[in-house]
């Protein structure tokens, strides 16, 4: 079993997509976050691939306001057996390899294709908008999630 994830704000351009997206559902997200000003779900990355597991269309609503980062959880994805894969709905069983690859060759899973779910406990992570606009970034913020167990799925 892997650490516990980490917290941290990650440069946009670090990141890789393994799924596509709605542009309606992230224009509803891009309107939310400008005004509420606060990002208030972080998005969930394979750490030493930086792909993106969860939060497609949150990473696109801050891509398109124009952030430099994402808050994001770390995770090592492929050794961590609490970071569980499933399908949204019926077809081939899918491995987190496939995910992994698929993102690094750019060849993107249709919408809602993935379903990934965790049994941690992740407290609550809100960053302003503010801060993942700016130019400069702060000094990183690192911190674990608690070792609860809990199944999680989020979009």
């Amino acid at each position: 079993m892997s650490d516990a994830p980490r917290f941290r704000l990650v440069p946009m351009r670090e990141l890789r997509a393994h799924e596509t997206v709605d542009d309606a559902t992230v224009d509803r997200l891009v309107r939310e976050i400008r005004t509420s000003g606060v990002f208030a779900e972080p998005i969930w990355v394979d750490a030493p691939t930086m792909t993106i597991l969860n939060g497609h269309h949150r990473f696109r609503a801050l891509e398109r306001l124009g952030a430099r980062r994402v808050p994001a959880w770390l995770f090592a994805y492929r050794d961590d057996e609490r970071v569980l894969l499933d399908r949204w709905s019926r077809g081939p069983s899918i491995s987190k390899d496939e995910v992994v690859q698929r993102a690094r060759e750019g060849r993107l899973f249709p919408i809602k294709t993935t379903r990934h779910r965790i049994l941690h406990e992740l407290p609550p992570r809100s960053v302003p908008l503010s801060e993942l606009l700016a130019p400069s970034a702060p000094a990183a913020r690192t911190t674990g999630g608690s070792g609860a167990k809990r199944s999680s799925s989020h979009r």
